[in-house]
């Protein structure tokens, strides 16, 4: 029997990740955007001395030359977007370990545990489903495409768990009512990620940093 079970099992996330595609897509027409794609972000210092890391690496095990590494490193000192940046890598690692996630489709976990994390770029609005699973989202070295992210979540039997670093706020919308999730004071004008929940048994969690002490 359980072997049976793990034969229907990939079969049933087939199905049960179409259904989310189809169940997003009728749920809400995506809305032009001027906010820029995840690969024309402009590239900040600290992704280039990350990639410059990789590069280096790989020259040290003998993956790439010292032309090549040479030529690679010239390429990253120029570029200016996170595209750039990423396409350097793109040969050296698997997709889950590169250093920059440049990913923005929708995430989603049938009969299983999806996660998205590291140094990723988190579109303005990104649709999630946990059908029988659990997402993951970390929030701790992300990009934020927008000062406020709204995240269509659609949870059956599932649960959505995001990791927040501070000063970043989370609200969750359902029914027309709003939630406030973190609990950690944010400054003014911080950033929010906004989760609005299409629920049917299924729970948002928020881990956030633990509390600075107060200095007496």
């Amino acid at each position: 029997m359980n072997e049976r079970a793990q034969s229907w099992l990939p079969k049933l996330q087939e199905v049960g990740e179409r259904l989310a595609e189809e169940w997003v897509s009728a749920r809400r027409p995506h809305a032009a955007s001027d906010v820029p794609p995840p690969h024309e972000l402009r590239a900040s210092d600290a992704d280039r001395e990350r990639i410059a890391q990789v590069l280096q690496d790989a020259h040290a095990d003998g993956r790439i030359t010292l032309d090549e590494l040479e030529e690679r490193l010239g390429v990253l000192y120029s570029a200016r977007t996170l595209g750039e940046l990423a396409a350097l890598t793109a040969d050296l690692l698997p997709a889950d370990q590169q250093p920059l996630n440049l990913d923005g489709r929708p995430v989603s976990a049938i009969f299983k545990q999806e996660q998205r994390g590291g140094r990723w770029v988190v579109p303005a609005e990104l649709d999630v489903t946990a059908m029988f699973g659990t997402t993951k989202l970390d929030f701790r070295d992300a990009i934020l495409q927008n000062r406020q992210i709204i995240i269509n979540a659609t949870l059956v039997f599932g649960g959505l768990e995001i990791q927040v670093p501070e000063g970043l706020e989370v609200i969750r919308v359902a029914k027309g009512k709003s939630v406030r999730l973190t609990k950690q004071p944010t400054e003014p004008g911080a950033p929010v990620v906004e989760v609005r929940t299409t629920n049917f048994a299924g729970d948002v969690k928020v881990k956030e940093p633990p509390r600075r002490k107060r200095r007496r």
